[in-house]
């Protein structure tokens, strides 16, 4: 977030007339922040380059805004008579001159009485000092939330081959579901969305009068409730929008491994936490202030509606602010009150008649509260128009001028009136309402809206929003942000900003005879039919830019359509009819996440500081607790030396000397793994398979199962589950301590940490693995076929494959894959190089001619395949299976390590793709290991349990190439590896291989051999010497007595 101010400049000569243009001439780049009308702000402070001009300009609010005096001749009042012409010149001067002086006297006590209204507040007088006449208070977007606002989007993505078979899924958090001006711009945003083609999930946190139509526009809503924020895996979308600070709670689960990865947007359209971030300052609530912040920093980039929001919530923000401007609440606002109120009841109610012409002056949202001084730099413009038509017997029509700002507590109106008197004005042509009242009536009652402020807005005035939904002509200056959405003369009318002259000659083209001329209406009718949808294109728009720079696009997604097809730009307000004619929104009792988190924090630290001081009286010790002590000590050593003295005087058997050494070395070889005996590990004793569970993250342990069939397998040593007897992959295999390596490999990895030393960890003759994933994707097994699979195997030594999640790239629903082969999904899974990469690799591994097929054939069938490395297989064939799978990934990992870009992966199109390059070659590995090796494959479904085989063997025959899939050739080839890898031959500087498990060879064996028989006879000589030693020089027994 950053302020971009320019201070008032003194032309050359520093002088009085420099200081007026300072006044007159703003700079164009500058824009204001505005646009939300919030009582509480923060604290500016002042803006450092305004210190060094600050004796130059700060006594410039106490001076007149106009300072141009006449000059007299030093020898007399005037160097001509009073006759002829010359008197007649002289009163056509001297009456531009008192409308001058007059306009200067109201101008400058206008802004010393209101300057004197609230005055004393420090940090107030600290904005009026940083944001001098002339400067502008601007949100800029920095770090992460710039990137994604200025990227390039998908065009270099666009202009590529792509293979991709479905959408872009994305997960929309909703809160209550209620139906009001979030949800207009939610379903409108969604939609359009849709129609570019993203797929959207959407989860609320509450049910709501909205159900029906959310569920119409994207099917089935998922209610989440405080026990299923953990239970959704997030990991199948390819981003998360949440809606609402209602959405803090759901946001917690992902701020965990390994949803913590996914790109979150967060729109917050609300202030109310904005309004209590000051409160829990006060109050000493860090905690509570902290706890928000982090779930502000979790978001990839919090999106605000306007540009007032990211400067309320400054206390959390951490770079990832972004605005996207858009928002339909204040046309919604203005069309329920229209609905409910006419605009001769509230002139009436207001002391106003029909006859009455209302001119309401408005100036920027922000910063209302008591800053004045905004309205008072607008006297300069406004004040000729107020002489002209307010003045007593001047004006054709009774008007009325009504400025709209501040309090209507702080005594502005008091102020306004001793002016108008003071300056001669009509008694009651001038008024004050403040913007705690009712704005919107205010609004309804004026026949003109004037935008009077000199802050340029940075985004679209709201209150000029709603005048021209009122059906209200206005008045603006011909700032930028006016000039970007509004036609001078068709929507709305422009003036030069600070031009008294170019006001004059705008305001009459609305007035006619003392009444809005019909230019006037024509103007008001176009400004509302814009007002209608003028900022839907450009939210449309902007998030739509958002999601192409923020979100990873796998290849197997097809890209969304450039945000350029879109045809229709408008508010779905058709959907809304019914709830804006009845003139209010869905507005229910709930209680905001905002007050019941403050509750519970405030609970818990009253309940710290009462037990604190229980638990403080408590622990003192009295003289009592301390002979307690004593005498439990006592007692101890009573018992103690009695014990020993009774087994002194008993009869023991030693034992053999020999049996008792052997024990005590055994003892000291048995080590303890810590987590890895306890009650699972007793429940699986005599279990003939055990499923490990591969997870990398807190996140997933909601996904994990329990019982004595499945046993965790933590890819991180912190993420592992407590009081659980889960593996610790890392302390097995070394390489996974490697944050690159483990993002690599991925589940492989846990598998190559369970295959090495097998014999410590898993002594069952059947294994089996399944990816955490599969629970979150609803393909694991139930537990009728848990029996059906531990029945079937029960006794079995046949070489059979069980899996039961199986390959689907699309995520679509049955036979949506009947057209794709295996290769086929796998390259749309690899960026269509998975073919190209398993090729390579394969005749790297078995140093194949080039000339020479080296892709393997895999059927065309429809039969399926095996995911998410869900299957159980004897233990020997897995053995074997990691061999070959240790083989294979280390010439894929050689095909890139000699790329002659560093760390380049051909095998994803994304980020987070390139990110994990070998996990989904190595998903699909076990496929092709499988049908080449002759095993059988059988699929198991995962709710009924019935069995089918897949791929029958007979069929296959003539299909595989047996000879490279060979158990001896694969001994021979990994012997040759582990012999180069102890020769210290390594093939290349980062060679994968020993690194992913155990390194044994012929060679390694009998050098171990030859060790142990030489510590053996190391161990009989020294025990000879000491025979002989004892011999030689004879045993002395020690004497027994004195």
């Amino acid at each position: 977030m950053g302020r971009n101010s320019s201070p008032p400049r003194l032309d050359g000569n520093a002088n009085e007339n420099g200081k007026n243009n300072t006044i007159n001439n703003t700079s164009d780049n500058n824009s204001d922040q505005g646009s939300y009308s919030i009582r509480d702000r923060f604290p500016l402070k002042r803006n450092p380059g305004h210190t060094r001009d600050r004796t130059k300009h700060s006594s410039l609010l106490d001076r007149p805004l106009v300072r141009t005096r006449p000059r007299f001749n030093r020898k007399g009042l005037l160097p001509f008579p009073f006759r002829g012409i010359y008197l007649f010149y002289f009163l056509i001067f001297f009456s531009v001159f008192a409308f001058a002086v007059a306009s200067v006297v109201m101008q400058s006590s206008i802004t010393a009485m209101l300057f004197r209204q609230g005055g004393e507040r420090g940090w107030r007088r600290s904005v009026r000092e940083g944001l001098m006449f002339g400067s502008s208070l601007k949100f800029i977007p920095v770090g992460i939330s710039r990137l994604l606002a200025e990227g390039g989007g998908l065009d270099r993505m666009r202009s590529t081959d792509r293979i991709g078979v479905r959408g872009p899924r994305l997960a929309l958090i909703l809160g209550r579901m209620k139906k009001d001006p979030r949800s207009l711009m939610l379903v409108t945003l969604v939609k359009s969305l849709q129609r570019l083609g993203y797929i959207f999930k959407i989860y609320a946190l509450g049910n709501g009068k909205a159900r029906s139509m959310w569920e119409h526009i994207s099917g089935q809503i998922l209610i989440l409730g405080p026990e299923q924020f953990g239970h959704v895996d997030w990991s199948i979308f390819e981003g998360v929008i949440a809606d609402s600070l209602e959405a803090k709670e759901a946001i917690s689960s992902l701020m965990k491994e390994p949803f913590d990865a996914i790109p979150l947007i967060w729109i917050i359209q609300e202030d109310t936490l904005a309004k209590r971030l000051p409160v829990y300052r006060e109050m000493g609530l860090e905690h509570l202030v902290s706890n928000w912040k982090s779930a502000f920093t979790r978001a990839n980039v919090v999106v605000f509606p306007d540009f007032t929001l990211p400067m309320l919530y400054s206390m959390l923000d951490t770079g990832n602010f972004l605005v996207i401007p858009g928002s339909p609440v204040d046309m919604w606002g203005a069309e329920s009150y229209s609905m409910t109120h006419v605009k001769h009841q509230l002139r009436k109610d207001n002391g106003f008649s029909m006859d009455d012409m209302v001119v309401l002056v408005v100036g920027s949202s922000f910063f209302y509260d008591e800053l004045s001084w905004d309205y008072a730099v607008a006297m300069h413009t406004i004040g000729p128009l107020l002489m002209r038509y307010a003045r007593r017997n001047d004006a054709g029509g009774p008007f009325k001028f009504i400025f709209l700002s501040g309090n209507s507590t702080d005594g502005y109106n008091d102020a306004l009136q001793q002016v108008a008197s003071r300056l001669g004005l009509m008694q009651g042509s001038v008024w004050h309402y403040g913007l705690d009242g009712d704005a919107n009536g205010v609004l309804l009652m004026a026949d003109i809206v004037l935008y009077g402020s000199s802050q340029e807005e940075q985004g679209f005035p709201p209150l000029i929003l709603r005048a021209m939904t009122f059906r209200i002509p206005v008045i603006t200056p011909d700032f930028p942000i006016m000039k970007k959405y509004v036609i001078d003369g068709t929507h709305g009318v422009f003036f030069p900003k600070h031009n008294p002259d170019a006001l004059l000659r705008a305001f009459s083209l609305l007035i006619s005879n003392g009444k809005l001329s019909r230019f006037a209406q024509t103007v008001a009718s176009s400004g509302r039919l814009l007002a209608k949808n003028i900022l839907a294109s450009e939210c449309i728009t902007g998030y739509a830019n958002l999601l192409e720079n923020l979100l990873n696009f796998p290849s197997d997604v097809l890209l969304p359509a450039p945000v350029s097809k879109l045809q229709q730009w408008q508010w779905e307000w058709n959907l809304f009819r019914e709830e804006i004619e009845l003139g209010n929104s869905d507005i229910s009792g709930d209680v905001s996440v905002v007050y019941i988190l403050e509750e519970e924090f405030t609970k818990h630290i009253n309940d710290m500081s009462e037990n604190g001081t229980e638990i403080q009286d408590q622990d003192i010790l009295t003289e009592q607790d301390l002979d307690i002590v004593t005498e439990i000590e006592n007692f101890e050593d009573y018992e103690r030396l009695e014990m020993e003295e009774v087994n002194e005087r008993m009869e023991r058997n030693p034992g053999v000397w020999e049996e008792i050494y052997r024990n005590a070395r055994r003892s000291e070889k048995l080590k303890f793994e810590a987590n890895e005996r306890d009650e699972g590990e007793l429940e699986r004793t005599g279990q003939s398979v055990c499923i490990y569970e591969i997870y990398s993250g807190a996140g997933a342990w909601p996904f994990l199962h329990h019982g004595s069939l499945y046993r965790g397998l933590s890819l991180s040593s912190r993420a592992r589950r407590l009081r659980s007897d889960d593996v610790d992959a890392v302390s097995r295999l070394p390489v996974l301590n490697d944050t690159y390596y483990r993002n690599l490999l991925c589940e492989a990895g846990g598998m190559f940490s369970i295959a090495n030393r097998v014999d410590n960890i898993h002594r069952r003759p059947w294994i089996g693995f399944q990816s955490w994933q599969a629970a979150g994707r609803k393909v694991s097994l139930s537990t009728k076929a848990e029996k059906v699979l531990e029945e079937t195997i029960q006794g079995s030594k046949a070489d059979v494959m069980y899996f039961w999640a199986c390959l689907d790239v699309d995520g679509g629903g049955p036979g949506t894959n009947d057209a794709f082969t295996f290769w086929s999904m796998c390259d749309m899974l690899n960026a269509g190089h998975c073919r190209t990469a398993f090729e390579n690799a394969f005749r790297k591994m078995y140093i194949l001619p080039s000339d020479m097929e080296a892709l393997p054939p895999m059927p065309k069938d429809d039969g399926h395949w095996s995911a998410l490395h869900s299957w159980v297989m004897p233990t020997t064939s897995f053995l074997e299976f990691i061999m070959f799978s240790r083989m294979f990934v280390d010439s894929l990992d050689a095909l890139h390590a000699n790329s002659s870009e560093l760390n380049i992966c051909l095998l994803g199109s994304s980020d987070l793709q390139k990110k994990h390059c070998y996990c989904r070659v190595l998903e699909l590995l076990v496929n092709v290991w499988a049908y080449h090796s002759g095993r059988r494959m059988v699929y198991i479904d995962p709710s009924s349990g019935l069995l089918k085989e897949q791929h029958p063997v007979r069929q296959r025959k003539e299909f595989m190439w047996v000879r490279y899939f060979n158990i001896t050739l694969l001994k021979s080839m990994d012997e040759d590896l582990a012999e180069a890898a102890d020769d210290n031959d390594h093939p290349r500087k980062m060679w994968l291989w020993p690194l992913t498990g155990e390194v044994h060879w012929q060679g390694i064996y009998e050098r171990e051999r030859e060790e142990r028989y030489r510590l053996k006879m190391e161990k009989k000589r020294k025990t000879k010497e000491k025979l002989f030693e004892r011999m030689k020089n004879g045993y002395k027994q020690r004497s027994l007595g004195l």
